[in-house]
């Protein structure tokens, strides 16, 4: 049998809870990797570039990294068969500048639309048994909660996060809202909100690709699904429930949201993009919302690093983003006693 305090020391808050504080760590977060392929790429311009982001990132050696969608970019000659999406995942992984990252760390990775399917795609996408077998060829996961879908969950010393799958079940863009137009989904929302209210993790980690806290719709974001927006941001409130953050990608810029709630801490959006995709910038008036944290916008390639630290009564959380070579951009930190 393994040794037992090797044992320990891998198993995250189950085997610490009642043992010693846990010690620090450090995840890298990215989101948006396109890798260049001319024959079948857009004409122009190529999307993808600054593939020595992953040189940066390794560099840092990260415990984990933590892929949050649109990790690959299928193409049209991917869509409809499972050799052409096998294919263009194969492609994407091959990748040389990306070998020492996959090696030498574990990765965890959610879909957004382009490694699940289409552009913008949602629940109608005709083959997502198929891109769902690659997914679980690709990304070892340590658990698929559902039989359809990436929904999984995960723990790291006294933290937990919470893979949530924003393609499988979601209705279509342009439905009107209401009750109906569901983006996660009710069987989904309903095994989150439990495992949240279960969890006695210090930072509860809710990985989704689309922007959750940006009011403003558009682009995909959660304020798109009013209604159910609504009710996940109600049920996380009405529970008591502390802790909990959403770390978001998508947008192929980096930007930090924050919701001030009455009578209760503030919900931050962590959104980190793009790795080697077409940087992109938001439209003016998401920079004039409340929640926009100034300081935190970057428009060119960019990764997250962030850390976990200090004794487990007094947690903090460090964030730092960092440029294509590897140059910190900014910094900002989050106390575990203020997410209560």
């Amino acid at each position: 049998m393994e040794n037992p305090s090797k044992y320990a020391e891998n198993a995250g808050i189950g085997a610490r809870q009642w043992r010693s504080d846990p010690p620090a760590f450090q995840f890298g977060v990215g989101s948006c990797t396109y890798v260049n392929e001319p024959a079948v790429d857009r004409p122009g311009t190529p999307y993808g570039d600054g593939y020595e982001i992953f040189t940066a990132l390794a560099a840092q050696k990260p415990d984990f990294m933590l892929w949050t969608g649109d990790n690959t970019y299928t193409r049209e000659v991917d869509w409809n068969t499972r050799t052409g999406v096998l294919r263009r995942y194969t492609h994407t992984r091959s990748l040389p500048e990306m070998q020492p990252l996959l090696a030498a760390t574990h990765n965890y990775a959610i879909w957004d639309d382009h490694d699940y399917g289409p552009n913008d795609s949602d629940r109608s996408y005709w083959i997502k048994p198929v891109t769902l077998e690659a997914f679980k060829l690709f990304w070892a996961n340590p658990n698929f909660i559902f039989n359809e879908g990436c929904t999984g969950t995960f723990f790291w010393q006294d933290c937990q996060f919470f893979l949530l799958d924003d393609r499988t079940f979601r209705a279509p863009n342009e439905m009107p809202d209401g009750p109906e137009k569901v983006y996660f989904g009710p069987k989904q929302l309903t095994w989150l909100i439990d495992a949240l209210r279960f969890s006695r993790a210090t930072f509860k980690f809710i990985v989704t690709g689309g922007q959750v806290i940006n009011p403003v719709k558009a682009f995909e974001n959660y304020s798109m699904y009013g209604t159910e927006r609504d009710q996940l941001l109600k049920a996380i409130a009405d529970a008591n429930i502390p802790g909990v953050l959403f770390i978001t990608g998508d947008r192929h810029h980096t930007i930090v949201h924050k919701l001030d709630r009455p009578g209760t801490y503030p919900l931050y959006d962590l959104t980190i993009s793009p790795l080697t995709s077409g940087p992109a910038k938001p439209r003016p008036d998401e920079l004039q919302q409340p929640t926009f944290v100034d300081g935190t916008l970057v428009t060119d390639r960019n990764f997250g690093l962030f850390s976990v630290s200090g004794p487990l009564k007094d947690r903090v959380l460090t964030i730092d983003v960092y440029d294509q070579k590897g140059a910190k951009r900014w910094n900002r930190t989050i106390r575990a006693s203020e997410l209560k």
